[in-house]
């Protein structure tokens, strides 16, 4: 049977389902809490823009607010850890039970299959370079590529991009893994059983078809309602993988068949969904949060065309460099194109745009939520400096 679902509790659905409509914590943001988001969400893209801030601590903000970022640090690089580095839906921080799910994914980079087509050289003919590595650093202790360049490897002296493609082999196969960050966001390698929890460590490797299933299953909680292409794209499944895992898990009841008012393609709603009444609430989302990293999951459901600008040339942005869009209530109502000016301490406004259907308090709402980011980033004030039909709107809401 196939559940019809209009558009507005479609879109509701999948807010409720990525945590929004529920109060910020008023107090101090704990590990349980960054745990509880991380969870919901099954992962945080990592991304080296630091524009305004790295991209993995944008989604703990939207949905709990100025929380301390140390909190998402201490979970993913202290000890003991709470969630780890692997390729997921890009480079990610997961919670700690997926690392079973991916080792399937470990095995393939292992054996040169489905990764980049630069590493795939240290599967075959220059397995013994990336081994002589793996080999220091057990020996030695955790290590970054920039302290491999300029050594002497097998065949000469390390370069950096040498050093650099032999360990991210080594850490998509799974044989070593993220320690650390340090400097300029520079990953330290380990071995998994000096970093991983030993209970992970020692968990039991389901077969790929079983992790595929499970891995779906999870995207499809954190989504609520999504189409096969979305359940897929969560943890980067390929077709041949996904499709059958799908039919299973609507077989084994998990996924329930749907139909979506203006979707042209079928969809699929998780049986733990929640439907709320309505969603209040508003947040500043990074490009890469899952609400909306899947361009035309977030124009089916928001009616938003949404691109990341950053590597089109400055005369043809339209909307700015690094673009957040705002969430106000249910709907996507405005972007901004932010910058941390870290050494005047503002928060710059580089451009604002708003939506044809936002409300009249969009204004003094994203105001509301712009000092919140400036503050959480400890930054003094707030400075609309740039073009956009909002942005006179903006300042004077900021006044």
């Amino acid at each position: 049977m196939t559940e019809t679902l209009s558009l507005a509790r479609a879109r509701r659905i999948a807010l409720a389902a990525q945590g929004f409509g529920v109060t910020r914590p008023a107090g101090t943001v704990d590990l349980r809490q960054v745990g509880r988001v991380a969870d919901r969400l099954g992962l945080f893209q990592i991304d080296s823009v630091n524009v305004v801030v790295r991209a993995h601590y944008l989604p703990l903000f939207s949905r709990l607010g100025a929380y301390p970022r140390g909190v998402l640090d201490r979970a993913a690089w202290a000890r003991p850890m709470r969630l780890f580095e692997y390729w997921a839906h890009e480079a990610s921080l997961l919670p700690l039970d997926l690392h079973p799910l991916l080792r399937w994914r470990m095995a393939e980079a292992e054996r040169g299959e489905r990764i980049w087509a630069g590493l795939k050289v240290f599967a075959g003919e220059k397995r013994g370079e990336a081994d002589a590595i793996l080999a220091r650093i057990d020996a030695d202790g955790p290590l970054a590529a920039s302290e491999i360049a300029g050594t002497r490897g097998r065949s000469g002296w390390w370069e950096w991009s040498d050093a650099k493609a032999a360990l991210e082999w080594l850490f998509w196969a799974g044989l070593v893994t993220t320690r650390t960050r340090r400097g300029s966001f520079e990953r330290v390698y380990d071995l998994p059983e000096r970093v991983l929890p030993r209970t992970v460590v020692d968990a039991a490797t389901p077969d790929p078809a079983e992790a595929q299933r499970a891995l779906i299953a999870r995207g499809a909680r954190s989504l609520g309602i999504a189409t096969a292409a979305d359940l897929r794209d969560y943890f980067r499944l390929k077709p041949g993988d996904a499709a059958p895992r799908i039919a299973e898990l609507v077989e084994a009841g998990v996924l329930i068949p749907a139909k979506v008012e203006g979707w042209g393609q079928p969809a699929f709603l998780h049986r733990d969904a929640k439907v709320p009444r309505r969603i209040g609430g508003q947040a500043l989302l990074a490009p890469f949060d899952p609400l909306i990293w899947e361009r035309s999951r977030t124009e089916r459901l928001f009616g938003l065309r949404y691109r990341i600008e950053i590597y089109t040339p400055a005369e043809k942005r339209v909307h700015g460099y690094y673009v957040l869009p705002f969430l106000l209530d249910e709907a996507l109502v405005a972007r901004v194109d932010l910058k941390a000016d870290r050494q005047a301490r503002r928060l710059i406004v580089q451009s604002a745009h708003r939506e044809a259907h936002a409300p009249a308090e969009t204004a003094e709402r994203l105001a509301a939520e712009l000092r919140l980011m400036a503050g959480w980033l400890d930054l003094d004030d707030v400075a609309v400096r740039g073009d956009g039909d909002f942005g006179s709107a903006l300042a004077a809401a900021l006044r």
